[in-house]
């Protein structure tokens, strides 16, 4: 790497002309429109120097041109070193590069840390809606990414499969069902179970609104409702482990659960292991026991257990009830603990949106005060809201928008644009349908990918799905570009002895030698976007390169294999990262 050359002979020159032994050297990339490929920030220097930024800067220039010989050039901007690095330094680092068939990729070992990271999380009285697809996305691509960096990385989802909610679809589906089910109705089950949620509460508003018309109060009446009343027995009795109530439940669940192996299988998101609050509602209560022991938790006269956090600028927060009840908090601080016996994690990633932070900022904090060092290493990926254009869709049952809904219009949009362009002709059909999917669902992930993660943002289907611009099928095309000239050229790609490349193959060549780094940033930062806008500058730069430059048409042999292996290198890279979102290229579109 040009910047561990450089550090070195910095560090020499810093010895030779100031006797400094231990100086502060800071690169950058050389903002745009300035002449050089890498910058050192010179500020730090000054004080080793005993000069003026600019002063120590030519100095520093003068000793690298005389003494490295990949420096060629160098100007100064103030209080910075703009290099410029010889071209036959970029095209060795290039066959270095095409060399490495799993370049930007480390992989774990019997040393690596183990992180888990939880997402999706849905529950079972309704399907996956739009909302979830941000988090599953999100989820799946830092698992993926974290994987890229040489982490051992597991994934995992906590199934909310109890309570209240998931009685009213039961009651529901009992009162209204006729014994429908999914195979009777075609319906799939998720969409099946949901309908009936949907259903309870228009019988539930319907009963609220005949009560109010009796004289009762609405508050009163919102409380009396005989529907909402038989969903509270039911739950009573399934947390007495009643049988009639139980394989109801589990018969449900049963065709929730096949919905929504269906969806993630379309969405290509997977898990290590699925977590079920039925199982771990209970895990966190002799965990209370320990607290209290240790002074982290306080027991108030009703016999409630607290935690005041007052002394870290928050409030006191229940752990248990004064009837023995477990709350949430207590739920999410047994399931870590348990988590942690399972697979011995190092870090913990929590996939949900922004507003529970306040909740993990707790939950992380009694995880550090009941003692568990790795609670430290506990991380809130917390995500912004997506939001659809006033109008744009609804959803089945009115409410929110459906998951597998947004996503066959997504394909269906993808089907239309390729007919309209003619591309397909001489596809069989089989072959198109899988180009669909996979244009549609790019078109999906990389456009809510490329937003950084905290930012609430717009989701336009019609914008997402355009063949120009920032979007997952701009960058699926330069593949299939790419694949086009591999089909073409029909040869081994040979790659030549030491040519004099263009100053657009350099460039190509400086963003691919980028790549390892921006996957441990992206690691780092449990930040999809940085591999999304990475891609998309590639993309940008190669396009120019290849509408202007002969690639398979070039003057001689040397030229056309290495032009042609330099296209199939930003293939494979764009393919990699591509794959770190989640997202498909076509060999051909």
């Amino acid at each position: 790497m040009i910047q561990e050359i450089l550090h070195n002979e910095i560090k020499r020159a810093l010895a030779e002309l100031y006797s400094a032994s231990e100086p502060s050297i800071q690169f950058q990339n050389t903002r745009k429109g300035f002449d050089g490929d890498i910058t050192l920030v010179v500020f730090p220097l000054v004080s080793v120097s005993k000069k003026g930024a600019e002063a120590t800067a030519e100095e520093i220039g003068s000793y690298l041109i005389d003494n490295v010989t990949e420096v060629i050039n160098f100007n100064v901007v103030k209080g910075f070193l703009n290099l410029e690095i010889s071209k036959d330094f970029w095209f060795n680092n290039f066959i270095d590069i095409y060399d490495n068939p799993d370049y930007g990729i480390v992989k774990s070992d019997d040393n690596s840390h183990t992180y888990l990271v939880e997402y999706s999380s849905p529950n079972t009285n309704k399907p996956i809606h739009f909302g979830h697809l941000r988090n599953n996305f999100l989820g799946y691509s830092i698992a993926e990414i974290l994987k890229a960096s040489g982490k051992n990385v597991k994934k995992v989802q906590i199934i909310n499969d109890r309570g209240i909610h998931i009685c009213k679809s039961m009651v529901a589906w009992q009162d209204f069902g006729n014994g429908e089910t999914p195979d009777s109705s075609g319906v799939k089950g998720d969409h099946l179970v949901g309908k009936y949620y949907v259903e309870f509460d228009k019988y539930y508003k319907k009963e609220i609104a005949e009560l109010i018309a009796s004289g009762i109060e609405e508050a009163q009446a919102s409380k009396e409702a005989p529907i909402l009343k038989k969903a509270q027995d039911m739950l009573v009795r399934w947390e007495a482990r009643d049988t009639t109530v139980r394989s109801l439940w589990e018969k449900m669940n049963g065709w929730v659960y096949d919905g929504f192996a269906a969806t993630y299988a379309r969405i290509g998101v997977d898990f290590d292991r699925n977590y079920f609050e039925s199982e771990t509602y209970l895990l966190g209560k002799d965990v209370v026991d320990i607290g209290l022991e240790k002074g982290v938790f306080y027991k108030k006269e009703d016999g409630s257990v607290w935690i005041d956090l007052s002394n870290e600028g928050l409030d006191e927060k229940i752990i248990l009830r004064s009837d023995g009840t477990a709350v949430y908090m207590t739920q999410d601080i047994g399931t870590a603990i348990q988590r942690y016996d399972d697979f011995g994690y190092s870090h913990m990633i929590y996939t949900v949106a922004n507003e529970q932070d306040y909740h993990f900022k707790v939950l992380f904090l009694i995880l550090d005060k009941l003692g568990y060092k790795w609670a430290k290493n506990c991380y809130h990926l917390s995500y912004g809201m997506v939001d659809l254009p006033t109008g744009r869709m609804k959803s089945r049952e009115g409410t929110k928008v459906d998951a597998d809904d947004l996503i066959q219009e997504m394909v269906d949009t993808a089907k239309n644009i390729a007919k309209d362009l003619g591309k397909l002709e001489e596809v069989s059909e089989g072959e198109a349908d899988a180009l669909y999917e996979t244009v549609g669902l790019g078109a999906l992930k990389y456009f809510i990918l490329k937003v950084d993660p905290k930012k609430r943002m717009l989701f336009d289907p019609k914008e997402s799905i355009d063949f120009n611009g920032n979007t997952g099928p701009f960058i699926q095309y330069t593949y299939a570009r790419i694949q086009s000239l591999r089909r073409k050229h029909n040869n081994d790609v040979i790659m030549p002895g030491l040519i004099d490349i263009t100053d657009k193959e350099k460039e190509i060549i400086k963003q691919l030698t980028a790549f390892p780094a921006l996957i441990k940033e992206a690691a780092a930062s449990y930040n999809p976007a940085l591999v999304a806008n990475y891609i998309y500058d590639l993309v940008k730069i190669f396009n120019n390169y290849y509408q202007s430059t002969a690639i398979i048409t070039a003057e001689s042999n040397e030229f056309i294999n290495f032009r042609l292996g330099l296209s199939l290198k930003v293939g494979e890279v764009i393919e990699t990262s591509m794959g770190l979102l989640g997202a498909g290229v076509p060999d051909r579109m």
